[in-house]
């Protein structure tokens, strides 16, 4: 695993590109590759559906295999995903999200021998088709409370057994993220820890490209310049006192498997998706520093909470004076040393976009879909469906002054501010919330 900084100057913002998400894998979908046919029964009609595995590229290598949580919206062709917890998804407030998980850790493709699957469920003979579908059925009758049959009946018996034997298992780790995603304080003093959370047997560090001539390290609670790390570590911007107030950001790379269960979201509103199947796969998480001489020094990070049905903003103030900015016409102070969370309402669907603008030209993009539940418009589903229509977006801005293996189946997270600025952020425009379908409830034990 490698770690970049990437170091810009007083009252610059962190770069742009700096990644968004919580930390994990990030993938571009290809479409359902192993599937077969079922079909929703909903108000008296019947809905043909596609449903199986599908399978995602991950940038920098790797590949993914995944089933649908989502199954009334549409795949967004070539949607890039990102590893998400299930705090940031339908799962949230899933009562039956660990049975989920089960289901997938105890079929198909983790279970590829297909016989022994057959025998249990008393399915006769599976295909890698029927496993699929059945899988996927079993699934959907818990994350979308669907009222869902699969048309093969070895596939349907497959997802009988899967439905009635599922049993509740507790979330899955992240591959790889750094907490806090963000921290602050003074030039000339160590600013973290960020801790790395990983299931990647070791780390490798690499300090700032521009270490030389800029003298910001990467460094252990010791101040010893990291060369490795393992889960747990504990990584330390170390900034010179001569140092101008300026902001950093680190990127921590490593090659695993992705746990199976873990959810993956798309800011294009592409339907959700939770893994099934890991290759080798590049993983990264970001975390930034943001510094001053004196005064307030803020961090700034930012997450969906679907519990709240909303974007937390999270301000920490590692300074010696208050840090007070406006959110939604109301001002919050943080004093010296503290922090607090402040959730950014929004409607279901709605798409969000807000700038975080500070001195100096310092500007921070935050822009997503929130997708907390599975109701949706209707949609034909298949390995690439017609999207529903887009949600307007909700734009928010403000200036201110002084973030397994694959079984063989043949087949700016933060936002450091300067210190002393105020930050207004006012949410515009609507979202379009989506006709709700009325779900059945799976049975229960």
């Amino acid at each position: 695993m490698a770690v970049t900084a990437a170091i810009s100057g007083a009252g610059a913002a962190v770069a742009d590109d700096v990644p968004q998400g919580q930390g994990g894998a990030t993938a571009t979908i290809g479409g359902l590759k192993t599937y077969g046919q079922a079909v929703i029964h909903d108000h008296g009609q019947d809905e043909p559906v596609s449903a199986g595995l599908f399978e995602m590229s991950v940038e920098n290598g790797g590949t993914l295999q995944t089933y649908c949580i989502d199954i009334h919206n549409p795949t967004q062709r070539d949607a890039k995903y990102q590893e998400t917890p299930w705090s940031g998804t339908s799962l949230s407030g899933n009562a039956n999200a660990g049975r989920i998980r089960w289901i997938l850790q105890n079929s198909y493709p983790q279970v590829n021998d297909l016989a022994a699957l057959a025998r249990k469920s008393g399915a006769g003979t599976l295909t890698e088709k029927d496993a699929a579908a059945g899988t996927q059925v079993a699934i959907w009758r818990y994350s979308d409370g669907a009222d869902v049959d699969a048309v093969s009946p070895a596939a349907e018996k497959l997802a009988d057994y899967l439905q009635k034997s599922a049993r509740p298992l507790a979330e899955p780790r992240a591959s790889l993220n750094l907490e806090p995603s963000a921290v602050s304080g003074h030039a000339g003093k160590l600013l973290g820890p960020v801790t790395v959370h990983t299931n990647a047997g070791s780390v490798s560090v690499t300090p700032p490209i521009d270490a030389a001539a800029s003298g910001i390290k990467i460094v252990d609670k010791a101040g010893k310049p990291v060369t490795s790390a393992s889960d747990g570590g504990q990584l330390f911007f170390d900034v010179p006192e001569d140092a101008p107030d300026g902001a950093a950001a680190l990127t921590v790379q490593a090659s695993t498997t992705v746990p199976v269960g873990r959810a993956f979201v798309s800011d294009t509103r592409s339907q959700t998706q939770i893994l099934a199947g890991s290759s080798e796969s590049t993983v990264s998480a970001t975390a930034t520093a943001n510094w001053a001489k004196r005064g307030a020094a803020p961090a700034l990070s930012a997450r969906k909470n679907c519990d709240k049905s909303g974007v937390d903003i999270t301000a920490v103030n590692k300074g010696d004076e208050p840090f007070t900015f406006k959110l939604m016409g109301l001002e919050h102070t943080i004093a010296a040393g503290a922090s607090q969370t402040v959730t950014i309402p929004l409607q279901e669907d709605q798409a969000y976009d807000f700038t975080i603008k500070g001195p100096n030209g310092f500007a921070q993009r935050f822009k997503g879909v929130l997708d907390c539940r599975t109701e949706g418009g209707t949609v034909t589903m298949g390995g690439v469906a017609q999207p529903s229509p887009l949600p307007s977006p909700a734009s928010v801005g403000g200036t201110g002054s002084a973030g397994t293996d694959l079984a063989d189946t043949g087949s700016s997270n933060a936002t450091p501010v300067i210190a002393g600025i105020a930050i207004a952020l006012v949410v515009i425009g609507g979202g379009a919330v989506f006709l709700a379908r009325k779900k059945k409830s799976p049975t229960e034990d």
